[in-house]
């Protein structure tokens, strides 16, 4: 096999989770991460996460959103759901502002695809 100068991935073993999953099968979905030992077993060293996702209509389509629930138990990151949601919402229209916002402010130059896509249809070059 030719040498493609991949690095070398591996699985963490100290930094195993086994993971439940909930949904209420309208809005999102929490997952309950369980930390592991190598062998499969509850590590009670490590305390279990909780992380929520959902998707967010735009016009553009459905925008899916993953945020981290601080929760000590399911209960816990029931109630937590709405508040983080819509955190995680807002940073997300932010960004994608940011993201408008900075591609609004690039120069356009013919050739670069902007003006019709391609090398424009005149001969004059800059």
């Amino acid at each position: 096999m030719a040498d493609t100068n991949m690095p070398e991935i591996k699985i963490d073993a100290d930094n195993m989770y086994r993971e439940e999953s909930y949904s209420d099968l309208k809005v999102g979905s929490i997952r309950k991460l369980i930390p592991v030992t190598a062998a499969g077993e509850d590590d009670d060293s490590r305390a279990v996460r909780y992380e929520g996702s959902a998707s967010l209509m735009t016009p553009a389509g459905s925008l899916p959103l993953s945020f981290e629930l601080e929760a000590d138990d399911l209960a816990g990151a029931i109630e937590n759901f709405p508040e983080a949601v819509n955190a995680a919402a807002e940073s997300a229209i932010d960004e994608l502002r940011e993201m408008q916002r900075q591609q609004s402010q690039k120069i356009q130059m013919p050739g670069q695809g902007g003006f019709g896509g391609g090398q424009g249809g005149g001969r004059i070059q800059f």
